[in-house]
């Protein structure tokens, strides 16, 4: 069954274009998130393979995410409102996921961070009940930088591992260079990495260079989030995607896609 559900977030050549729009679940309506159901829209339209998404959004919008694979955040425990950030808590069980549909669930690895404790404890436990349902459990391993820096391929790598040895089947991290440590770091993990969009970029080449760099040392797809519905043409960062992901590969032809 795992399989199964997979093959809808991957596509044939086994990689995958993921929008991540599960941000509202922490930080409200954000630019770009005010109307769910555009977006789905735009989504679908543009080729993409899966959506990552909260409970509320897929429960509402079911109709218009259409053959989307969906991936839905299965952790949280506070917003950014609150003073303080507290455990991370796991926000439904692997069975009700399956019953909204899901063909994945997505939880937190915060390496470095103080909710790495329970973001880990969640992490094994939903792995733990995934055999039962066939679900796949995703690990969004993020690493705590060092003061004014950012993580190191080392730090991303020893996220990453913790991640597999916890059971997950896909790893959402960080890309970082160079490409050929990067290899060595996906070569370690023994599961498949889709690379994270992070915060919101200026340079749309450089975004897409590094994704066609980590495409080229392994990584199996991408994650983006802001730097999609943030973006004055969507649509066209979607087509970029796909184009860098399932088409040439070449980041010229992705910019292209921006551009028209």
């Amino acid at each position: 069954m795992k399989e199964i559900r997979l093959h809808r977030i991957f596509a044939k050549d086994n990689r995958t274009v993921i929008v991540a729009c599960d941000h509202a679940g922490f930080m409200g309506p954000l630019k770009g998130l005010e109307q769910p159901g555009q977006l789905m829209d735009h989504l679908v339209a543009s080729g993409v393979d899966a959506v990552l998404t909260t409970r509320g959004i897929a429960q509402t919008f079911s109709d218009r995410i259409g053959k989307l694979g969906l991936i839905l955040r299965a952790d949280g425990g506070s917003s950014m409102a609150s003073p303080v950030m507290g455990t991370l808590r796991p926000l439904f069980s692997i069975e009700e996921a399956c019953r909204l549909g899901a063909d994945a669930v997505i939880c937190m690895g915060m390496i470095g961070f103080p909710e790495e404790p329970s973001s880990l404890q969640n992490l094994a436990g939903f792995t733990a009940d995934s055999g039962k349902w066939g679900m796949p459990v995703i690990a969004e391993m993020l690493v705590k930088p060092k003061e004014g820096e950012r993580p190191t391929v080392q730090e991303i790598a020893f996220a990453m591992r913790i991640g597999a040895e916890l059971g997950a089947d896909l790893i959402k991290a960080s890309y970082a260079g160079p490409s050929a440590a990067y290899r060595a770091a996906l070569g370690s993990c023994y599961r498949p990495v889709v690379v994270l969009g992070g915060e919101k970029v200026k340079d749309e080449q450089e975004m897409l260079q590094n994704i066609a760099d980590a495409l080229e040392a392994g990584a199996t797809g991408v994650a983006i989030g802001r730097n999609v519905w943030q973006h004055a043409n969507p649509a066209g960062v979607c087509r970029s995607l796909v184009e860098l992901v399932h088409g040439s590969g070449s980041v010229e032809m992705a910019l292209k896609e921006i551009k028209a």
